[in-house]
């Protein structure tokens, strides 16, 4: 990044603090307003130059690329037409919205490897200019994060903290639980305030934050209504939402190991979606194992990824249906071939 002259330095912390004067506390009002004055005529010639000094919480920096999010998920997401379908409306509803009720809360769920982690990336290439690499994207993951169930309240304490300083910083924060099947019960209901329909809570407002939930939890609900419609010979692409959402949130709610079970997010409806990711087939497989070879520089090997493919853990044992892992093990995998 070019080093900022001090003079740009100034203007980048006022175009940043949306003009604060306490962001620049060191420097009295009056400097600074003389010399706001005499480099309005230099703003003027140079129009939004200082914008791309650093990222600021700023529509150059965060906006939706609607298309970009939808050609994302149709040639990069195998196997998940519903997942597809319902982040691409429920993402472009809210951030098309200048003046939403609640933050966006989403709740991906399914068995590893199935891209509810590759979908929170889209989400965030699509809307931060700077991707997951934002300061304005934050990452919490259950065992590293919250390790220990005798400091429950302690992580409480500090998960309200961290929610607040950030969104305070940035009303378009962005905040992805990993692993929520791993965190310890009760946690997550700490935030409730923040995910409901408050104007404001202690002068700050949440509402144009986004969370979004990852979870094992509930995978084996998907697994068996994708079994039973493959078992009866309907294509998995019929499956419809409405066939999984009561099912998947009821098995969630009332999964004791769950992060989720029974918070009162689920009890007062805070979550705006339940999104199933269904367990990947064969033909996934090998989408996965072309993409990975696109991705290394390589020309992709129709015959490797049928051998990546074919080498991976499929249940039933005798149907050989569902990938156990999904696409998880592909990468590791492609070194064995390549």
């Amino acid at each position: 990044m070019v080093p900022k002259k001090p003079h740009a330095l100034l203007l980048w912390m006022l175009v940043c603090s949306g003009g604060s004067t306490e962001a620049i506390e060191p420097i009295s009002t009056s400097i600074a307003v003389g010399m706001a004055a005499a480099l309005t005529g230099f703003l003027a010639t140079y129009p939004n130059i200082f914008y791309y000094f650093n990222e600021c919480c700023r529509p150059e920096w965060i906006s939706l690329n609607k298309t970009g999010l939808k050609v994302d998920l149709d040639r990069k997401l195998y196997g998940q037409h519903i997942a597809s379908r319902i982040i691409l409306k429920a993402v472009s509803g809210f951030m098309s919205n200048d003046n939403p009720k609640k933050p966006l809360v989403l709740s991906l769920h399914g068995w590893t490897g199935t891209g509810k982690n590759f979908v929170s990336q889209l989400i965030a290439d699509n809307v931060y200019k700077e991707g997951m690499d934002s300061s304005f994207v934050h990452i919490f993951t259950s065992e590293l994060h919250f390790p220990h169930a005798s400091q429950l309240e302690t992580y409480k304490s500090q998960l309200q903290q961290w929610i607040k300083g950030n969104v305070t910083n940035c009303a378009h924060s962005m905040f992805i639980f990993d692993e929520m099947d791993k965190m310890h019960p009760g946690l997550i209901d700490s935030i409730k305030p923040y995910l409901d329909y408050y104007d404001k809570l202690d002068g700050v407002s949440y509402r144009k934050a986004i969370f979004i939930f990852l979870s094992n939890a509930g995978g084996e609900s998907i697994t068996q209504t994708a079994l039973d419609f493959w078992k009866a010979g309907r294509d998995r692409e019929e499956i419809e939402l409405k066939d999984l959402e009561t099912l998947l949130s009821l098995a969630v709610f009332n999964n004791k190991k769950s992060g989720l079970w029974h918070t009162s997010l689920i009890d007062k409806n805070l979550v705006d979606f339940f999104v199933p990711f269904l367990p990947l087939e064969y033909r996934h497989v090998l989408q996965c194992a072309m993409a990975e070879m696109i991705a290394r520089g390589h020309q992709p090997d129709p015959s490797v990824a049928d051998q990546v493919a074919r080498d991976v853990v499929y249940f039933p044992k005798t149907e050989r249906v569902f990938a156990v892992k999904g696409c998880k093990t592909i990468e590791s995998k492609l070194d064995y071939y390549i």
